[in-house]
């Protein structure tokens, strides 16, 4: 694949404190949907307290991304946050009032919404065995870019409306977080040019202090910010872990998740490959990224964890910074786990007004999309064919109309499928039936190449580049 000039492969040249600034940025990039996952889960209990820590949310995250780099052989550079796929699974445990769960404490029906994602991350497993012993090629001719494209356009439209509803909180710091961004990313010099993310972050942070501090409140009347919970967080504290525990009830709501998100996880692997140009699917390998992924999801509810999933967010920030490096995303996750035991900066960062993060989601989201265009762009898939229409057409319907998922009932068991999960599906099964496929995986390397696919030998590829 052609790469630009700018693109940093090893950020150890940009020097050590660079570096730490652009592990923050990351940092800062996945932590407002990650704690979103634990204050969604918790409304859906009776508790006034946390039901599922903060604290534990962070440590999972950051052990999940490093453990997912572990199996990767640290050349992934994805981050893991908390995955929204499974917020359907902790309603309905939540809900439960029949049986052994009746009158059960909340805390504990979450030991049992642990259970069912511990083996929902196992299932991972499988699908990573069945890739290794057919291999990637035969699983990735079933993915060609008529496909794949759409699922990545879906992966970041889909975010859109979280980023509007945030932003709607108060544009005006949305704006000014989403104008930082812009300004420092068209015409910044130097390392100013590779962190717009965390200089939107801080700079929109102090900008709504100022607004707080003159008295100014959101258009609904709230406070801009509230540091009460700051005040009464202690400096140091260890998060509060507890083991899951197993029901079969509770394994059939969560378990059958996995299929939603695996299917999700190739997407953003493709997405991901496709951004940094590097071939993730072939090397280290899809099964190797599904490993990762699955048993770090399973670690997560060992510990009272929710589901860990890759994100896009810090994929948005890898195609705005440039900067490709794995270890800047390790980087983030040590950040993440050294938080989950300092409640109180926790707290304070937990403190950032949604806006912020409406105004930072308006160009990672953005970007998540446009990767997907180039996808199918630079494959020069032909659209003037009824069938690539209709594959396109069905995939990004499924993936932005079904906002609620689809749930359907087997053996007396609720299963919903997400509005990508639905779309992957519908997009594979569409390509594999109708006739007149005129895409055949390997048979145009550099088109693969261009999706960051490409299954040719490593030094043959740089052989062609230089021939370039």
């Amino acid at each position: 694949m052609n790469q630009q000039k700018d693109i940093i492969k090893d950020a150890r040249v940009l020097g050590v404190p660079k570096m730490l600034l652009l592990g923050l940025q990351h940092m800062f990039a996945m932590f407002g949907a990650t704690i979103l996952v634990p204050i969604l889960v918790n409304s859906y209990f009776n508790s006034k307290g946390q039901v599922l820590s903060v604290q534990v949310t962070l440590f999972c995250a950051g052990l999940g991304t490093l453990f997912f780099h572990v199996c990767s052989k640290f050349k992934v550079p994805a981050f893991l946050g908390s995955s929204f796929a499974f917020l359907g699974g902790f309603s309905s445990i939540a809900s439960l009032d029949k049986g052994i769960f009746e009158s059960m404490p909340d805390s504990e029906k979450l030991q049992y919404a642990c259970g069912g994602i511990l083996i929902a991350g196992l299932l991972y497993l499988v699908l990573a065995l069945i890739i290794k012993l057919v291999g990637v090629s035969r699983v990735m001719r079933f993915l060609p870019p008529v496909v794949t494209g759409p699922i990545i356009i879906c992966i970041g439209l889909s975010l859109a409306p979280s980023a509007v509803a945030n932003a709607s909180t108060n544009w005006l710091i949305a704006l000014v977080a989403l104008a930082v961004i812009v300004i420092f990313n068209i015409w910044g010099k130097g390392m100013f040019k590779i962190i717009p993310i965390l200089l939107g972050v801080v700079i929109a942070y102090v900008f709504a202090v100022c607004l707080n501090g003159l008295g100014f409140t959101n258009p609904d009347g709230s406070a801009i910010l509230d540091f009460s919970a700051v005040a009464s967080a202690s400096w140091v504290g260890l998060p509060p872990f507890q083991l899951p525990k197993f029901n079969l009830t509770s394994i059939l709501i969560m378990a059958p998740i996995a299929i939603a998100t695996m299917m999700e996880h190739i997407g953003d692997m493709s997405a991901i490959s496709a951004s940094v140009g590097e071939n993730f699917l072939a090397d280290p390998g899809l099964h190797r990224t599904l490993i990762g992924d699955g048993i770090a999801t399973s670690l997560s509810a060992l510990i009272g964890g929710p589901a860990n999933t890759t994100y896009g967010e810090n994929t948005g920030v890898l195609e705005l910074s440039r900067v490709h490096d794995p270890k800047v995303i390790r980087l983030a996750a040590c950040y993440a786990i050294v938080l989950s035991f300092i409640p109180k900066v926790a707290e304070i960062i937990g403190s950032m007004p949604a806006s912020i993060i409406g105004g930072v989601s308006f160009i990672l989201y953005g970007m998540i999309s446009a990767i997907g265009v180039r996808n199918v762009v630079e494959n020069h898939v032909d659209f003037t064919k009824s069938r690539n229409l209709i594959i396109a057409g069905v995939i990004l319907v499924s993936g932005l109309g079904f906002t609620n998922g689809l749930t359907f009932t087997i053996a007396g068991t609720s299963i919903t499928l997400t509005s990508l999960a639905i779309a992957a599906i519908a997009g594979i099964l569409l390509n594999a039936i109708l006739p007149g496929n005129d895409y055949h995986f390997g048979d145009n390397p550099d088109a693969d190449s261009s999706r960051g696919v490409d299954l040719r030998p490593r030094e043959l590829e740089k052989e062609l580049k230089n021939q370039n």
